[in-house]
């Protein structure tokens, strides 16, 4: 007993004085593992009278309690040292740059949503939002996106554990928000539509899964495509100055006819053709087109009588080209170096 008193002593000891993870898991294994002066003195209980060798076994099993007990305290304390000392190691002071004060900004995309407010309201254009989780009918069926389509897989389309399989999702477009507003309100409407939108999108220089957007919807009496046309060049110049012009090419979208993809000069290489444009000096920035009656019909707007246009703008997209940004995706690496430009 008096051995196993000294063998309790000296293993405590080891244990309190073990500094790092590694040297308490090598004690802890060299006290109570196989080859350990307590294992050894159990391989004596079978020479020992019964009596004997119940004391001893019961006095060896508290013994290797309290000792457990001591390595999961000491393991406990040097993790939290550990986790402390990671944190210490990974702060960092926001408050100094340089031996200077520096004020936070906001983000480069949210300055831009609010330059891209401002210009469309001067146009005479309103600002609504709607919600980022939608059903399926606002999304597509209100917006004459067949069952088919390919846009409304699973392998495009984010949807949620919510209701019936496949009726509710987070927006690939801000294209719902039209739709609720033309429920909302009768015509005549001139708005725009900002918000975030999220697709099953490959990280690229021109295109990330979880991105922001900004439509327009004008509807009105004899409004025709080149309203649409006219309207675009004047954002585009508006926008980014008069250097930078717009142009419209054939497209297809199930929500407009006719239907077109707007194109923007390239502010990188202006026009010359670069990597970001794929040498064609001109980056695509959005879709746009007249609204098809049947998403007039489905909002109970009578085609017959009125007639509009819709546009939808990458916001992420339009800061890339405005500040020349080869790659977008160093707009969300949160590297000081970047967002301190802005």
């Amino acid at each position: 007993m008096s051995d196993l008193a000294v063998l309790e002593s000296d293993a405590l000891a080891r244990l309190g004085s073990a500094s790092s993870l590694d040297q308490l898991r090598d004690a802890h294994g060299d006290l109570l593992g196989k080859r350990s002066p307590l294992n050894d003195v159990r391989k004596t209980l079978g020479a020992l009278a019964p009596e004997d060798r119940k004391k001893l076994g019961q006095e060896l099993n508290d013994l290797r309690s309290r000792l457990d007990a001591a390595f999961a305290a000491r393991e406990e304390e040097l993790l939290a040292a550990e986790r402390a000392e990671r944190v210490a190691d990974e702060r960092l002071d926001l408050t100094e740059v340089k031996g200077r004060r520096r004020r936070g900004s906001l983000h480069l995309v949210t300055q831009t949503r609010d330059r891209l407010e401002d210009t469309f309201v001067a146009m005479g254009f309103t600002v609504a939002e709607g919600p980022e989780v939608e059903t399926d009918w606002h999304n597509f069926e209100a917006l004459n996106i067949p069952p088919a389509h390919p846009a409304r897989s699973g392998f495009d389309t984010l949807y949620v554990k919510f209701g019936e399989p496949e009726s509710t999702l987070v927006r690939p477009h801000t294209s719902p928000v039209q739709i609720r507003l033309m429920l909302e309100q009768p015509p005549p409407i001139y708005a725009v539509m900002p918000g975030r939108c999220y697709r099953k999108d490959t990280p690229e220089p021109r295109k990330v899964p979880n991105f922001s957007q900004i439509e327009g919807l004008v509807v009105d009496r004899g409004i025709t495509f080149g309203n649409l046309a006219g309207t675009i060049e004047a954002f585009t110049s508006a926008y980014f100055g008069p250097n930078i012009h717009s142009r419209l090419r054939p497209g297809s979208f199930p929500f407009t006819e006719p239907s077109a993809e707007y194109e923007v000069t390239c502010a990188i290489c202006e026009g010359r053709g670069c990597r970001t444009c794929s040498s064609t000096g001109w980056i695509e920035l959005g879709g746009c087109g007249m609204v098809h009656p049947n998403v007039f019909r489905a909002v109970d707007i009578d085609p017959e009588e009125w007639s509009g246009f819709a546009f939808g703008f990458g916001i992420d997209r339009l800061a890339q080209m405005r500040h020349a940004i080869p790659d977008m995706r160093v707009l969300f690496d949160n590297d000081i170096r970047v967002t301190g430009q802005f």
